[in-house]
């Protein structure tokens, strides 16, 4: 069973390689965390080998969903798959497991557990609970598999963050934001309150799972938890400073000499590192670029045009830059188009604007370059937003990251 999921995961487009959160790495590590906390756990005969045998079926599958639209699984999908899927019914058949009560838990773990969605799962659940001869008039079992359902969901949401460290979680919350077309201000402060949900309102089960587990396990979810909250921290004060003007941030077009100082590449590198892997275009060749006078480049700094770089925007001819092999533009090669990097800013000085006025002034650039064309990547609605403003076009729409390629005439 453990070597048909990597198999399907892999050969659906869903395997390590995927830049999602919901993929077989995930779900190796739920089902990884799922059994060690319950196995630990066991003195107390809190979970039988059946429902060590049921928690496995289900953390394996519980994600997957290969005709996803967006990153996040739809649990009917799922569900779907499990019950059509020939050679995964007869390895269920064969574990002597039933198939209803996979569905329950796989249900169970839907998020968040209210409103709409809640209420469809709970319907679902009450007519796999009426088919299984197991779970049918007898209330004791169907208790049991809930309880099983709402460990196994709060299991789902910790796994990732107790398996490494505070760096390892951040690049957890940029995939989950890449994926599900989040902006980027919103990573820190939608983290804080995952995590802030989580141990307010899952006290309970938080508390039992994260007790099972090793030290270093627990001591890696909390210092998740605090790193995040620190973060946003910085980034309210930030956001103060700004709105009382005790901070400016200033677009600034860089002369060839600085961009040849070893500090200045140094300090562009390491905020280029804070953006989602699939962003860092041209990685290998980044300080040749920011040395090369035909690639326009400007910053944002803090207060003057000689503060603290905080940001920038980059980019240069079109035909510099290998783009993934979906996209078809018809100016390639005519060397009227120029390509702009996704912006760079640190964490904590996105929402503030200044990522747009880069984007204007590089946008300036490029005209008195004579370039005709501008394309790069950008959230669809973003694009959306832009198409009235400035004339911008799809050229090649991408799911489910919803981090589509565009054009806009200069």
């Amino acid at each position: 069973m453990l070597d048909y999921t990597i198999e399907l995961f892999e050969t659906q487009g869903l395997g390590s390689d995927y830049y999602g959160y919901h993929n077989i790495n995930h779900e190796l590590e739920v089902t990884y965390v799922a059994l060690l906390s319950a196995n630990l756990n066991n003195s107390s005969k809190k979970f039988s080998i059946t429902d060590l045998k049921y928690l496995y079926t289900a953390a394996l599958f519980h994600d997957f969903d290969p005709q996803k639209s967006v990153d996040k699984p739809h649990e009917e999908s799922v569900l779907k798959f499990i019950s059509m899927d020939r050679k995964l019914r007869k390895l269920i058949d064969v574990a002597g497991l039933d198939l209803e009560i996979i569905k329950v838990l796989i249900l169970r773990t839907t998020y968040p557990w209210s409103g709409k969605l809640k209420e469809n799962a709970e319907r679902q659940i009450k007519e796999c609970f009426n088919n299984s001869e197991i779970t049918k008039n007898n209330k004791a079992k169907q208790d049991h598999f809930m309880n099983l359902g709402w460990y196994l969901s709060v299991v789902d949401r910790i796994s990732g963050y107790s398996l490494g460290d505070f760096s390892r979680a951040m690049e957890m919350a940029k995939m989950n934001a890449h994926a599900l077309a989040w902006r980027p201000s919103l990573i820190v402060r939608s983290s804080v309150a995952y995590f802030e949900e989580l141990l307010n309102k899952e006290t309970e089960m938080c508390r039992f799972i994260l007790e099972s587990l090793p030290k270093h396990m627990r001591k890696n979810f909390f210092d998740t938890v605090l790193g995040f909250m620190n973060i946003r921290q910085q980034e309210i004060t930030i956001q103060a400073n700004y709105t009382y003007d005790n901070l400016k941030l200033v677009p600034t077009i860089e002369n060839i000499d600085t961009r040849l100082e070893p500090e200045f590449i140094k300090s562009l590198f390491a905020i280029f590192l804070e953006l989602p892997k699939p962003l860092q275009f041209a990685r290998d060749s980044f300080e040749e670029s920011i040395k090369d006078p035909n690639i326009i480049l400007n910053t944002l700094r803090l207060n003057n045009c000689k503060g603290e770089v905080i940001g920038f925007a980059k980019g240069g001819p079109l035909e510099n830059y290998r783009l993934r092999p979906e996209i078809r533009d018809e100016n390639y090669g005519l060397n009227n188009t120029i390509f702009l990097e996704p912006l760079a800013l640190k964490m904590g000085y996105w929402g503030l604007k200044g990522g747009s006025e880069m984007r204007h002034m590089f946008i300036m650039q490029a005209h008195s370059k004579k370039y005709k064309f501008l394309t790069s990547f950008a959230l669809r609605d973003v694009i959306k937003s832009r198409i009235d403003k400035e004339q911008a076009e799809f050229v090649t729409r991408f799911d489910p990251e919803r981090w589509d390629y565009y054009r806009i005439k200069i």
